[in-house]
């Protein structure tokens, strides 16, 4: 079957649907775009590696590809092999000395897992084509929001931009205070969030 190559370009908080988020994958060479629903837990592990953020304690998917690492296994790749009910399945392509190894996992911890060893993500056709969305204008962000919008309803979006709105409203002081107490939190993804707004007033 045809692989087609995907990378992580958005995530996005679902208020309505407590502990809810998802993740926008989108085609390499492409416009398609899958919107996956994720738990909160596998969402912050995500935002952690997009943000190339070091938690204070390593977190189960560092864990993870420390464990690989000091037993020499590699991630080669990510497939997401296989879509039932809205529920997507996903294989680990793993190396051990010249023995690959195929491993069972769920699509959120896959890409987290992903993103820590900096391997490609896959699918095939068929599932793009069942559960893809086509954007028009790939550098345009307000295509990606888009994806999500059809996924969560407005209301929550605009409870969205009221939090975005408070950090604003924010002292450079205070939000390097809130930055710390996030961190110390591990509330990743206020953290990034706030450390955004940092880096734009600087």
């Amino acid at each position: 079957m045809k692989k087609v190559e995907l990378e992580v370009i958005a995530l996005s908080h679902s208020i309505t649907h407590s502990h809810s988020y998802a993740v926008v994958l989108g085609e390499v060479k492409g416009n398609r775009r899958i919107p996956i629903v994720i738990g909160g837990f596998e969402a912050q592990a995500i935002a952690i590696a997009l943000e190339k953020m070091t938690p204070s304690r390593p977190l189960t998917h560092d864990l993870i590809k420390n464990v690989c690492g000091n037993y020499n296994i590699e991630l080669v790749e990510v497939i997401i092999n296989n879509l039932s009910d809205g529920i997507f399945f996903s294989n680990l392509i793993c190396k051990k000395d010249s023995k690959m190894i195929e491993i069972d996992s769920r699509t959120s911890d896959a890409l987290a897992l992903a993103l820590r060893f900096n391997c490609p993500i896959y699918t095939y056709e068929f599932i793009i084509e069942s559960a893809g969305i086509v954007t028009k204008d790939l550098g345009k962000e307000s295509e990606h929001e888009k994806v999500i919008e059809e996924h969560f309803d407005e209301s929550e979006e605009g409870l969205i931009k009221e939090t975005e709105k408070n950090i604003n409203k924010m002292s450079l002081n205070k939000l390097k205070t809130e930055l710390d107490s996030a961190l110390k939190q591990e509330d990743y993804e206020k953290a990034a969030n706030i450390r955004d707004e940092i880096r734009r007033r600087q």
